[in-house]
This record gives structure tokens, C-alpha cells and sequence, in this order.
């Protein structure tokens, strides 16, 4: 079946840290192609999905792998800041989840333009009915601007002088694909493989991509609507792969634990965030940078 050809991150910690022995609801906010949830189906007959993803391809091939728990899940098209609005028995949530990255599905399909390793049109979009994409952004942003998205998304070094040179080739032609963005970002750095070292694409995409699909938008803010919504020892998983998600779920989780003028709504269980193995990262690269971070409702 497609569920194996994703690889989940993290996938017995997700188990343990939400607990998914109880009976209810498990909301699955990211479900790309559904390696997470399908588990807590497997190991759990008494449990119930709700997904969201915005993501219609993915969904798409979610759907492949929960077709034989399909009596027990409800997908969404949709993006998961709309859940708190939804008119759902809230009372019956047992987890929340969100898996922060980009699958293996997405990075490894060229013309989403997600990867500097494939070449295909700067895109990067996740949800395609998104109007902007990486390539709007490269040939219309102004070189502020563009030094600004490299330096705060994808903490750039060289952010000011890679915008300026991608406004100077912009003017002779159109950067419409990820080798030639790739090229330019290897002259900028001088870049030579070294055993060990990212290649610095990695970090000038990552910032795209997250321009692109307002990653960052109001995730501090869903996470405290949420909270409020659901019911005590419910428990909230969240999955980061970069500093300022990690540092954005960090901070969020502190002060909905913290008792300023009034109770605290939660509970934190990881005190430094979860990381894979060396087992794990040896078989699934990717996973190298994941941290998950854990509260309960109280």
C-alpha cells in the first residue's frame, strides 16, 4: 500500500506522547499522507480521526491509506487554523497533532519546486490554489524584502547580498526554476561539497517555502484557541524541523503553562524537545532536524 512509502517521523514517540490508548478523537492537523493517524487507527479500535490538510494531492493519497479505516476518519481540505471555528464535540478530543514539515512526497515531486535537489519551476506551494509562488516572489519583491525573507526564515548570513543578486539577474531574465535560484545561490556562497556540511539552498528555500505558505501565520494563536477548546488531559503534540517553529511552539507552551493572573491551561511533558535517534536518522535522513514538544491540558 502508498502508507509505506512515507516514512513518519518520530512515529513511536507521536504514540507514547499522545497517549493514543484512550478512546475519542484524535485530530490530525497536518495529515499529509496519513502515516501517523493510520497507526493510531492500527493500535487503536476505538479511535476516530479528524484530518486537515491543504494539501489536495496529499490528501489525495491519504485517502489510499486510510481506505480500510475509512468508517473512522474525515478528511479536510482545508488549513487547520480554521479547527477551532468547526462545530465538533470537542469534549470527545483526545490529541492534537501537527507534523510542522514537508513530506518526502511533496520534496520529491519536481514540479511542486520544493527542492533544490530536483529541478522544476519555482513553486513551492502547497496549497495550489495559493496564488503566490516562489517565483512571483523572486522576480517581484524588492531586494529589501528579499534580504528580509532570507535573513528572518531562513537565517541567511549572506541574505542582503544574495537579494541584490538575484535583483540584478532578474532584470536580464526571469528566475523561474530551482536550478537556476540554486545557481545562484552556490556563487554567492562559493559552494564546494563538504562531507558533513547542509548546502546553504537549503536554508534560501526553506525561507521561500515558508514566505509562500505563511507557515508561521497565527500557529501561536491556533495553539491557544485549542487549547481553550479542548477538555482536560488532552494532549497536544507538535513536530518542528527548523529554530523558529521550534522557538514559536517553545514559547507558546510556556506561557499557556505559565499562572499570570490567572490558572494555567497546560501541563508541559517535554522539558527539552524529543529527537530522533541515531537508529532513526540513519534510516530516514530528513528526520535529522524534527523536535517534538508535548503539553497536556490541566
Amino acid at each position: 500500500m502508498r502508507e509505506n512509502i512515507h516514512i513518519p517521523v518520530l512515529l513511536e514517540e507521536v504514540m507514547n506522547h499522545l497517549d493514543v490508548t484512550r478512546k475519542g478523537l484524535y485530530i490530525d492537523c497536518t495529515v499529509g499522507l496519513g502515516g501517523h493517524s493510520v497507526e493510531i487507527l492500527r493500535r487503536n479500535l476505538e479511535a476516530t480521526i479528524l484530518g486537515f490538510d491543504i494539501d489536495e494531492k496529499s490528501l489525495f493519497e491519504a485517502r489510499k491509506t486510510f481506505f480500510s479505516y475509512r468508517d473512522r476518519v474525515k478528511l479536510y481540505h482545508s488549513d487547520f487554523r480554521y479547527l477551532p471555528d468547526l462545530k465538533i464535540d470537542f469534549s470527545s478530543i483526545r490529541g492534537v497533532m501537527l507534523d510542522l514539515g514537508i513530506s518526502s512526497f511533496q520534496l520529491d515531486s519536481p514540479e511542486r519546486g520544493f527542492s533544490y535537489s530536483h529541478e522544476g519551476p519555482l513553486d513551492m506551494r502547497i496549497d495550489l490554489r495559493n496564488k503566490i509562488t516562489a517565483a512571483k516572489i523572486i522576480n517581484r519583491y524588492s531586494e529589501y524584502n528579499l534580504a528580509q525573507i532570507f535573513r528572518e526564515f531562513g537565517e541567511f548570513r549572506q541574505a542582503k547580498r544574495l537579494a541584490r543578486e538575484i535583483v540584478s539577474k532578474r532584470k536580464v531574465k526571469k528566475i523561474e526554476t530551482t536550478s537556476q535560484l540554486l545557481k545562484i545561490v552556490e556563487e554567492i556562497c562559493r559552494w564546494r561539497p563538504q562531507k558533513g556540511k547542509t548546502h546553504p539552498a537549503a536554508k534560501v528555500f526553506q525561507s521561500l517555502r515558508i514566505e509562500v505558505n505563511q507557515e508561521l501565520k497565527e500557529v501561536s494563536d491556533f495553539l491557544e484557541k485549542i487549547t481553550k477548546k479542548i477538555p482536560k488531559k488532552a494532549r497536544i503534540v507538535v513536530i518542528s524541523f527548523h529554530s523558529l517553529e521550534d522557538r514559536i511552539i517553545k514559547h507558546t507552551f510556556i506561557r499557556l503553562s505559565a499562572s499570570v493572573n490567572s490558572s494555567p491551561y497546560l501541563k508541559i511533558l517535554t522539558k527539552k524537545p524529543v529527537t530522533p535517534d541515531e537508529m532513526e536518522i540513519s534510516s530516514n535522513f530528513r528526520a535529522r532536524s524534527a523536535k517534538l514538544r508535548t503539553a497536556e491540558k490541566i
